[in-house]
């Protein structure tokens, strides 16, 4: 057995998780803005801020769906280890980690039901930067507006027409994260 994959979990969980939560769900409730989130030493090309994510949100019953460069046996044997959660198919995942372009089409995700809108995936996107220019976005959440640097328009703008349905989004860099729920609307700024 590879003893590499048995570091890089939390050093004292409940309390690192539970500072986690908070950051990953002040980025959720406050869309465009950028929390350190730190914790997790996962393997590359595995962000700390992802691998946080992922110790924090996911679990034996959370099927996750591994992107590209992210599908590999270093990432796949961790989380194994740290979450035991099963690395699944995109269409019946409920979180899914990669890059942009591993992810896409985005049409693979499940975006919920009418009667379970709670039943969509959570897309971690790894970024080279997170940077607070390029679209305005606006809704719950953000006073008047923000701006933040998104890897298109058109799937984000057409995700926040199926609300209640839709995919949410955290975007990932080093120790930061960020997000983008499905009641966001975004515009070119």
């Amino acid at each position: 057995m590879n003893t590499e994959v048995l570091k890089g979990g939390f050093g004292n969980a409940p309390v690192d998780a539970a500072y986690a939560f908070r950051a990953a769900m002040k980025a959720m409730a406050c869309p465009g803005t950028v929390e350190v989130l730190q914790g997790a030493q996962p393997p590359a090309p595995v962000s700390v801020a992802a691998g946080t994510l992922l110790l924090t949100l996911c679990d034996p019953d959370t099927p996750l769906h591994l992107a590209g460069d992210f599908d590999c046996e270093d990432v796949r044997a961790w989380v194994s280890f740290h979450i035991g959660a099963p690395v699944v198919a995109a269409e019946v995942s409920m979180f899914a980690l990669g890059s942009w372009e591993a992810l896409a089409p985005l049409s693979r995700f499940a975006i919920g039901t009418p009667e379970y809108p709670d039943r969509s995936a959570t897309l971690i996107v790894e970024q080279e930067v997170l940077a607070q220019d390029g679209m305005a976005l606006r809704g719950p959440g953000i006073k008047d507006s923000v701006t933040m640097a998104l890897p298109e328009t058109g799937a984000f703008q057409m995700n926040a027409m199926l609300f209640p349905l839709g995919l949410d989004f955290f975007f990932t860099s080093g120790d930061q994260v960020s997000a983008l729920p499905r009641t966001t609307k975004v515009e070119v700024a």
